[in-house]
């Protein structure tokens, strides 16, 4: 956990932050505590995105869905506020780390833990399922690792099963599944339902009981071409759990096994909960815990006490969170992108004089990767361009500055693994016209989604357009993410642009060059 910065928030509704746990692709998460003492997980949705006008509405309508979720195995939702001037969401908070974390740290872990932890997490998909909804990224860093068991974390990007609702991997491969642990329907944007998060339950089980992930890769394209066509690499796993694993990772949905059998298969059908008695974690892992617990304790001792021994007054939070300042995606500790249902505690406001003006509320934006069924192609779709520039904003300055008029080409990554390559074009014009195309090609050239860009706001050096997919241009507009998104560009230097693209749980980035 990282201490606050001045550009943090000291409380947000009625939890006061203790402490940074991480940046995810929604926003930012921070652990807090609330005024009775409990300590609480708090994601910040990204200012940039809760602009967007449907964001909101459906941010509503999954707090209210993750808020159904119960049981024991799913960090619990406690509160939310979707329409506060930067909407959030607080969950319980677990001290324990995740999955990730611990096997990067101690390795593969013994047949006797992983089968405790995968009892409690197909456990916890039934209970997700039984709402009808789908969690849709399951993998090893939305796994946390407790004392009293395994909590399944980030229903970020869950959806109702029955609201015929597909899903196309994203330019950061995070938002609606991480490409190695994604199931094959997901790769190639078929319709999902709870097969899917079963494939991904499978893929996390081999990566905790061998010690690495069953489709190994560096890039996108590769990992996604071996989930759907390639069988998992299960060296490690040991014999008395393969078969179970092999069956969770089925190519076919209808031939995966659902998570009750899972769960019955590994507690003997008994409840997970008589899985986890004294030694279910290893020795290593339950002295992290307990530090962890025990850091906890210290927290309210240090650093929001002034030099007198007071406590400091808590600063008012900027609603807008100084989050202006892109960043590549990193996996927090606790990414707990669950909702709520919104809370009667006021959201956070901003200091008379820090605030900045306000921006006019834009459209949720986003990005898109799909990957076609033969070759698990990585495609961009679906796009706005942000772009930024050193003129002053004028009241009668309303143009595309000409700094950013050509044609501009480069490749994007996410998280360090290509994506593809994306042709910016942008021409002449003014706030409401159309003033270019962008072209998102996949990583070997072979498919593309072409977005029209519009021009809908001049300001001080940002340029932001609007894109809306152009179906009749792209190659396979299908596979093409038809929601738009947003980059922002900054100079690079000579004829060079630096950009970073954001969607809703997404981002990417890259450095285009000038073609003409």
């Amino acid at each position: 956990m990282d201490p606050l910065t001045a550009d943090d928030p000291r409380s947000v509704g009625s939890y006061r932050l203790l402490g940074r746990l991480g940046r995810g692709g929604m926003g930012r998460v921070y652990l807090g505590r609330s005024a009775g003492g409990r300590t609480v997980a708090v994601k910040l949705v990204h200012p940039h995105i809760a602009d967007q006008g449907r964001f909101r509405t459906r941010f509503a309508r999954e707090v209210a869905a993750a808020r159904l979720v119960g049981g024991d195995w799913t960090a619990p939702v406690l509160d939310a506020d979707p329409e506060a001037e930067v909407p959030w969401v607080a969950t319980g908070y677990v001290a324990g780390p995740d999955l990730e974390h611990a096997v990067a740290a101690h390795g593969a872990l013994p047949p006797r833990t992983v089968r405790a932890l995968g009892a409690g997490l197909a456990e916890g998909l039934a209970a997700v399922h039984g709402r009808g909804l789908v969690h849709r990224d399951v993998k090893p860093s939305n796994v946390l690792l407790a004392l009293d068991g395994p909590r399944l974390i980030d229903f970020g990007i869950a959806r109702a099963t029955d609201a015929g609702a597909t899903t196309r991997l994203t330019t950061t491969g995070v938002s609606v599944g991480s490409p190695g642990y994604m199931s094959p329907e997901q790769a190639t944007g078929d319709d999902l339902g709870p097969p899917t998060d079963v494939f991904s339950f499978g893929a996390v089980l081999a990566f905790a009981a061998g010690g690495h992930p069953p489709f190994p890769g560096t890039g996108v394209a590769q990992l996604l071409y071996r989930v759907v066509h390639e069988p998992p690499v299960l060296d490690g796993v040991p014999d008395e759990l393969r078969p179970l694993v092999a069956a969770c990772l089925a190519k076919r949905p209808a031939d995966r096994p659902a998570p009750a059998e899972v769960a019955a298969d590994l507690a003997g059908r008994a409840p997970a909960a008589t899985l986890l008695g004294p030694g279910w974690l290893p020795q290593p892992l339950v002295e992290e815990v307990s530090r962890r617990a025990v850091r906890l304790l210290d927290l309210d001792a240090g650093e929001d006490r002034d030099a007198g021994g007071e406590r400091a007054p808590a600063r008012a939070p900027d609603p807008r969170l100084a989050m202006a300042a892109p960043t590549a995606p990193q996996q927090p500790t606790q990414d707990a992108e669950t909702h709520g249902a919104p809370p009667s505690s006021p959201s956070p406001s901003p200091p008379p004089s820090a605030a900045p003006p306000a921006r006019p509320r834009r459209r949720r934006l986003m990005a898109g990767v799909a990957v076609a069924a033969v070759a698990a192609l990585a495609l961009a779709g679906g796009g706005a361009l942000w772009l930024l520039g050193d003129d002053e904003e004028r009241a009668d300055d309303r143009a595309v500055p000409e700094r950013y008029l050509g044609v501009w080409e480069g490749d994007v990554r996410a998280g360090g693994l290509p994506l593809g390559t994306i042709l910016v074009e942008v021409s002449e014009g003014r706030v409401g016209e159309e003033v270019g195309t962008a072209t998102s090609s996949d990583a070997i050239g072979l498919n593309s989604c072409v977005d029209r860009l519009t021009l809908t706001e001049v300001a001080e050096d940002e340029l932001t357009l609007e894109a809306e997919l152009d179906p009749h241009r792209s190659t396979l507009a299908s596979t093409c993410v038809p929601d738009p998104y947003v980059f922002v560009l900054r100079p690079g230097g000579e004829e060079l642009m630096e950009f970073h693209g954001y969607a809703e749980g997404n981002e990417n980035e890259g450095t285009l060059t000038r073609e003409s």
